[in-house]
């Protein structure tokens, strides 16, 4: 996977620095859609969801009750695009993912019998440049397309609630917080088609893998990234 950087930062630096001059046509492109996560067992060693449901743990350990899959969510992406010849184009973009997930202990409670809760909150801002090929040329009346580039994720993730000392079994509030900005490959396909006036509109799905550091306060060391977004996208070119 690292092999994959060195082209991916030159992707980033044609997306920076091209000039407009070189552009047939330039646009601005609004992606609505879903964000899934990587499932538990595709999740990297020491994934902090899977060690929270003490999965893939070494140590004693009591389960929360929560599935990964309940960290999919809304996502949103904007886009500046630019033509490159016929069958190439570059962006630059933006995009924006938040999900809080409530989860319980599953086998412990309360003295009373109540649920003893956190929320488990993640959010992403990935900021990306890509680069797509048309094979049918960027004013056809159908224009599949397949991208590649990368996300710098802005990542922050947190623990609130109540939690309990394995040691004792003391229950106690906490908030655990932590985030970050990783580098990431971007890969992507989709299709389009144009409406007239320059407005397109299209679906598209993409994938991105990465994973980041946590603190040691967390049970897992890692924070696992990755996962598959399907789109629908609506562009706008001038």
């Amino acid at each position: 996977m690292l092999r994959l950087f060195p082209a991916a930062l030159a992707i980033a630096a044609t997306t920076a620095i091209a000039s407009p001059a070189l552009a047939q046509d330039q646009g601005f492109t609004v992606s609505l859609g879903y964000f899934g996560p990587t499932g538990a067992d595709g999740r990297v060693n020491g994934d902090v969801l899977n060690a929270d449901r003490c999965i893939d743990v070494t140590f004693a350990c009591e389960p929360l009750f929560f599935d990964v899959g309940d960290f999919g969510g809304f996502i949103i992406n904007g886009e500046y695009v630019f033509g490159l010849g016929k069958f190439f184009e570059a962006s630059g973009g933006v995009g924006f993912y938040q999900r809080t997930v409530p989860s319980v202990y599953s086998n412990l409670t309360y003295p009373d019998g109540g649920e003893i809760r956190q929320d488990l909150k993640l959010r992403t801002v990935p900021i990306t440049g890509i680069v797509r090929f048309v094979p049918t040329g960027r004013h056809a009346a159908i224009q599949p397309y397949l991208g590649i580039g990368i996300a710098a994720i802005n990542w922050h993730y947190s623990e609130t609630g109540d939690f309990v000392d394995p040691s004792d079994n003391t229950i106690f509030p906490a908030r655990y917080v932590d985030s970050g900005t990783e580098v990431a490959p971007l890969y992507l396909g989709g299709v389009r088609a144009p409406m007239g006036g320059g407005f397109l509109v299209g679906g598209e799905i993409r994938y991105q893998h990465a994973d980041a550091p946590l603190s040691s306060d967390f049970l897992g060391p890692r924070l696992d990234l990755g996962g598959w977004s399907y789109l629908g996208t609506m562009t706008w070119r001038f």
